[in-house]
This record gives C-alpha cells, structure tokens and sequence, in this order.
C-alpha cells in the first residue's frame, strides 16, 4: 500500500480499530478515514452506498463489531 492510499477504518473507537488507526498512523499512512456510528451507521445499506461513493477508499478494515461483554453471549 502507498502512504497515501485512503483506508476506511470501521470501528476505530474500539479495542482493535484504535490500534489499527494507530500502527496505520505510525508507518505514515496520511489518508485514513474514519466515521463513529453517529455519523455513519454501518446497518443502513443506502448510507453505506453513499459513503462509499462519496469516498471511494482505496482499501477497508473492517473492525467494527456488536459488544456486550459475556451476558450479550
């Protein structure tokens, strides 16, 4: 990947999103995008089409996930 490549981080805010937006930002990588729930909700299939071709990333991570702890098991 190009250091200015744009990657989409989903679930960024989370355990494994932050440590991926952070080892993304340590090797340099200047275009990562990131949206929290309240601004894109990634259950609503027209505003994820409206993202993604507004955006057009090059690449996606995908590390958002629905957590309860163990009672939500």
């Amino acid at each position: 990947m190009e250091e200015s490549a744009k990657i989409f981080v989903a679930g960024h805010r989370g355990l494994v999103g932050r440590a991926i937006v952070r080892v993304l930002a340590a090797q340099r990588f200047r275009n990562v995008v990131t949206r929290d729930r309240g601004q894109l909700d990634l259950g609503d299939e027209a505003a994820v089409a409206a993202f993604f071709a507004y955006e057009k990333p090059e690449f996606v991570v995908l590390a958002a996930a629905r957590v309860g702890g163990i009672k939500a098991n």
